[in-house]
């Protein structure tokens, strides 16, 4: 029988200083496995939010009835004891039919060195055997956001009749801007699909390693310039058929509604903190007639939750792994740091500005 055991979890506990909270966990129940860590991956443009002291949920309450932030009245405060949303654990003991010991999971339960799980209201991914442990981070939570936003690219064009995911881009140009983790899995997700994919990025060294996947890569500037030179529709119709705006920045997403064609569509898996002064609505979004879709991952596009949910987006991860997943690990897990340095990493991030793609916290 397994016993109580003390689980560590990696939180914030004042702006800038990263720490460890424990708490005690009781063995599993009946229907519940229990899993010890081996992987968690760092959402950078999330969690660093929590260390920056500029997330919103600082500030302000999301009222989920009215589906609007009631500002002064913050939801989250320090310390924040639980952050992440991208694990890989090896089951120890199970509870659960379907389950068993040994077999290694994706899941979505923070940085914490184990959890117990309940597979009747948690999302529980076992991993296949062939494919290396370490892909598993992308598949709970970050495969399924760039899939998403290529659904909602699919939604845009067969409205609820979506048969396959990328329906909508075989043939197609498209333009992916920002060569992080999300737009990295959605240019790969494009492609795979067969869409003619630019991928858009200032940085020369994440240029290096989308190209490093097999992506065509440029500026931002360039990007949009080259898809309003190469892809001519006729007439004055010029650009992209869908751009997919994954960088926070509101220059960005500018150059993302210069870069598609007339009445052509930006869907936008961004999280922006602050305003957005650099769009201009204006002038290419209003002259052009274009429309910006957010392609949030609490929801998938209207009349596709029967058929498109988070497990079928996560199969979808796993297929994509399973076709690219050796140069995935190669060009985009950049480092992957032991659990217990990551109060002394993480502040490091923010002072030093290293590059780097896709950080991996280990447990092993």
């Amino acid at each position: 029988m397994p016993e109580h055991r003390t689980i560590r979890s990696l939180g914030v506990e004042t702006p800038g200083k990263p720490y460890f909270f424990s708490y005690e966990e009781s063995p599993p129940s009946e229907g519940q496995v229990r899993l010890d860590a081996l992987y968690s991956g760092f959402s950078a443009g999330t969690e660093l939010t929590f260390l920056k002291n500029t997330n919103p949920y600082l500030r302000s309450r999301w009222d989920g009835e009215r589906g609007v932030f009631a500002d002064g009245e913050p939801s989250a405060r320090f310390p924040v004891p639980f952050l992440g949303y991208m694990e890989v654990g090896r089951i120890t003991d199970s509870r659960a039919d379907g389950f068993g010991a040994g077999e290694v999971i994706a899941s979505s339960y923070g940085h914490k060195s184990g959890h117990t799980a309940d597979p009747f209201h948690e999302l529980l991914f076992k991993l296949p055997e062939a494919l290396c442990p370490i892909l598993g981070i992308f598949v709970a939570q970050m495969g399924p956001i760039a899939a998403n936003g290529i659904l909602h690219a699919d939604a845009e064009t067969f409205g609820s009749n979506v048969r396959y995911l990328g329906e909508s881009l075989a043939r197609r140009p498209v333009v992916v801007f920002g060569a992080g983790t999300v737009g990295l899995l959605t240019a790969l997700f494009a492609q795979s699909a067969g869409a003619e994919v630019i991928l858009a990025e200032p940085s020369t060294w994440r240029r290096e390693k989308a190209e490093g996947l097999g992506l065509t890569a440029m500026t931002e500037t360039q990007a949009w310039q080259h898809a309003k030179a190469r892809w001519h529709h006729g007439g004055q119709d010029r650009g992209a058929d869908f751009a997919f705006q994954t960088r926070a920045r509101s220059e960005s997403l500018h150059d993302a509604l210069r870069a598609v064609r007339p009445q052509g569509t930006v869907i936008d898996l961004a999280f922006y903190q602050g305003g957005a002064d650099r769009t201009r609505l204006g002038e290419e979004f209003h002259h052009n007639g274009l429309t910006l879709r957010c392609a949030q991952i609490g929801r998938v596009p209207r009349g596709l939750a029967h058929r498109w949910d988070r497990r079928r987006l996560s199969s979808e991860t796993l297929m994509l792994l399973e076709r690219n997943g050796e140069a995935i690990r190669r060009e985009m897990i950049t480092h992957v740091i032991p659990v217990d340095e990551a109060p002394a990493f993480l502040p490091h991030l923010i002072s030093e500005r290293p590059e780097f793609l896709q950080i991996v916290f280990s447990f092993a």
